[in-house]
């Protein structure tokens, strides 16, 4: 595909790809999230599984010292000491009896659990005579099981990223691929169209500009004066076309312009079009002038100008103001809704299927003001009417 219909879907393609990453994304996320929950709890559970089955085996020959205590009077200062856990003694109340421990326990139910830094098991001491007292082994955790969990998070969590992340670019061009092979038809489709329009739209515009209107009666003038409206849209529709298609092979002259000078052509090639619908012209054209492809100019121009004859009412105003600063076209039309400004200039977006056109105007506005490095600002009211301006400097 040429790099002419890479940047004709780049708009559409961009805005659909960032809806589909984001829905994949926040799936992927959730998936991963599923999965690393799964794996912390496994992990913990393995761990904990581990210090129960040692605390349990140190538990066997630690209770009968306990007992012995027990039996010989059960002094708190002569309480038993472990060699491998700090332990303490509870009521089933919570209240400690004897304890080595540097923070109260808060769980008295039999297991094992982890509070914050300490793993406490906890295990009935009522099978042993003692009744109504929880044995409780305690010992640091030292959050190596933890560290092992993140590197294998990281290792088989990274190459399962990666897995999905290769699934998500080969979905996402099987996700665009629809619109990409749409808009080389319509662009196959506008080439031929645009080949088969050059000779009768030049026949008939060049035919009906000979025409002398001073020999016609008034009915006859009025009909050739709509004939001439109606080529000159097809000459204007035919010239974006063509700049559309095959802009980038024709050679670009940039070369000292007279912009006003330029803009009183254009406004006088439209005139007509002023007349057929009513409209009434506001032009303040201060001498400006600009280093460009005279071409290009001619299409930001006509584009401007065509949209605010398109769009505007009948009966309604058209501004052109020109400086040495920018070019400002306002009309009095239907207007846009702000949240569709931003696709304004997105390649065969149209707001109002009502009115003919592509689609591709502002498009191509766009790219020669982007090409220049010039800027491009709109401002619209719904039913109060559009404002477009080009700034010649940022």
């Amino acid at each position: 595909m040429s790099r002419t219909n890479d940047l004709a879907i780049s708009f559409a393609e961009n805005r659909t790809l960032r809806a589909f990453v984001l829905l994949y994304g926040v799936m992927a996320f959730l998936i991963l999230a599923l999965i690393g929950t799964i794996y912390y709890r496994y992990s913990k559970e393995l761990m904990l599984s581990t210090h129960r089955l040692s605390m349990q085996i140190e538990a066997e020959s630690y209770i009968p010292r306990v007992l012995r205590w027990k039996e010989l009077g059960a002094k708190r200062a002569a309480f038993p000491k472990d060699i491998a856990y700090p332990t303490a003694l509870y009521t089933k109340m919570g209240t400690p009896i004897v304890s080595y421990f540097n923070t109260p326990l808060k769980e008295f139910k039999p297991g094992i659990y982890k509070e914050g830094a300490d793993i406490h098991f906890v295990m009935t001491m009522g099978s042993y005579g003692i009744k109504d007292t929880f044995l409780v082994f305690e010992t640091k955790d030292d959050l190596l099981w933890l560290k092992q969990m993140w590197l294998n998070l990281l290792f088989y969590g990274g190459a399962l990223f990666i897995a999905l992340l290769t699934i998500g670019v080969v979905l996402s061009r099987l996700f665009i691929r629809p619109m990409r092979e749409a808009v080389l038809l319509l662009d196959n489709f506008i080439k031929d169209t645009t080949h088969e329009l050059n000779t009768p739209v030049s026949t008939i515009v060049t035919n009906v500009e000979t025409i002398d209107e001073t020999l016609l009666d008034d009915k006859t003038a009025k009909k050739i004066r709509r004939i001439e409206i109606s080529a000159k849209t097809i000459a204007s529709i035919y010239e974006d076309l063509t700049y559309l298609i095959l802009h980038h092979k024709v050679a670009v002259v940039n070369e000292p312009i007279a912009v006003e000078e330029l803009l009183k052509e254009r406004l006088a090639y439209f005139s007509e079009h002023f007349v057929q619908k009513q409209l009434t012209l506001k032009a303040q054209l201060n001498p400006c002038s600009l280093v460009i492809d005279r071409t290009k100019l001619i299409r930001i121009i006509d584009n401007l100008l065509s949209n605010a004859i398109k769009y505007n009412k009948r009966g309604g105003t058209i501004e052109v103001l020109l400086t040495k600063e920018k070019l400002e076209v306002s009309d009095s039309g239907r207007g846009i809704a702000n949240e569709k400004l931003r696709h304004i200039f997105e390649r065969y977006s149209r707001f109002d299927t009502s009115v003919g056109g592509f689609g591709i105007g502002l498009h191509i506005v766009a790219s020669i003001v982007e090409e220049y490095g010039f800027r491009v600002e709109v401002a619209s009211r719904p039913e109060v009417g559009t404002t477009i301006t080009v700034f010649w400097q940022q």
